[in-house]
């Protein structure tokens, strides 16, 4: 059963029993996902428009800073979330991230999670969703992404989502120039990168964290 605990910045977390792991950062899951998702990734997108996939939607953090942010940048953003395991609505509603933003946004949480699973739904004028519950090792699509959040567990807890063959997938999804951010910076993930035609760097972590990685299709 998910447990719900309060992480270093005050925002939520989910705690996964059975693999011993957090969703987010303990010293912070909103200040890791705006770091590493939001500043390292989508700002480093200068189209106004993109196409964004994200690996793991779990608590729907990051899909929620990026609705605030195509709002607020009147960016047009189509994004796509695959997701194995669903949280439970009742789960869901306990997260507290509405409190840390402007009452104006709160809707936006609550359309996030309200949306059907596989199906297109438009949030907002500026934000497209399409949650799709299955394996990312069994999704397939014809789309090209400008941008990857890469947020599946870490890959001494699913190695699975971490094979060369996963990021050679990845590579076939992402358009020319398009960006991946994840949390992880082993050296394993940097060479499956390289390995499937990606230019990869080492930036900053958030706190806690001392490096994360950006790679980009060449």
């Amino acid at each position: 059963m998910p447990e719900i605990i309060i992480t270093g910045d005050g925002s939520h977390t989910i705690y996964v029993p059975e693999l011993g792991e957090h969703y987010h950062s303990v010293h912070g899951a909103i200040q890791e996902s705006e770091h590493i998702f939001i500043k390292c990734g989508l700002r480093n997108c200068n189209a106004d428009s993109l196409n964004i996939l994200e690996a793991g939607f779990g608590t729907g953090l990051n899909a929620f800073l990026t609705a605030i942010e195509a709002s607020i940048k009147k960016k047009r953003i189509l994004y796509t979330a695959i997701e194995k395991y669903p949280l439970s609505e009742p789960v869901a509603g306990k997260l507290n991230y509405k409190e840390f933003f402007p009452a104006g946004y709160s809707f936006l949480f609550d359309m996030i999670h309200s949306a059907l699973w596989n199906r297109v739904e438009t949030i907002t004028d500026y934000f497209t969703l399409n949650k799709i519950e299955c394996d990312l090792t069994e999704y397939e699509t014809v789309e090209r992404f400008d941008l990857i959040y890469f947020d599946a567990f870490g890959p001494d807890k699913q190695p699975e989502m971490w094979t060369d063959e996963i990021f050679r997938k990845i590579s076939g999804m992402c358009s020319r120039d398009g960006i991946l951010v994840t949390y992880s910076a082993k050296g394993s993930v940097r060479r499956s990168l390289k390995g499937a035609g990606f230019d990869v760097e080492l930036l900053p972590g958030p706190p806690g964290k001392r490096h994360i990685i950006r790679a980009v299709k060449i």
